[in-house]
């Protein structure tokens, strides 16, 4: 299983449900279903997508994860130091 954050990529509305599926090793296509098939059903569920929707975090990409690292040094760029001017 990996952690909760809802993915950049596969995102329909706000990533909820792709985030779910990810953590439980479904197809996001077969947790939509669920999740529409529960909306017929008696209870909060569409209050708890809204809330998930705010409390999971977004999934950081490669960048992000980086910081300031991801960003090329002045002097040494991406592929080490400068030898010609």
């Amino acid at each position: 299983m990996t952690s909760l954050a809802r993915p950049r990529d596969g995102r329909m509305i706000g990533g909820v449900c792709a985030a779910l599926a990810r953590r439980f090793g479904m197809s996001a296509s077969t947790m939509r279903v669920i999740f529409l098939v529960s909306c017929l059903l008696p209870g909060p569920q569409f209050l708890l997508y809204l809330a998930l929707w705010l409390l999971l975090p977004n999934e950081k990409t490669h960048r992000e994860a980086w910081g300031t690292m991801a960003a090329p040094h002045p002097y040494f760029g991406m592929g080490g130091p400068r030898l010609c001017p």
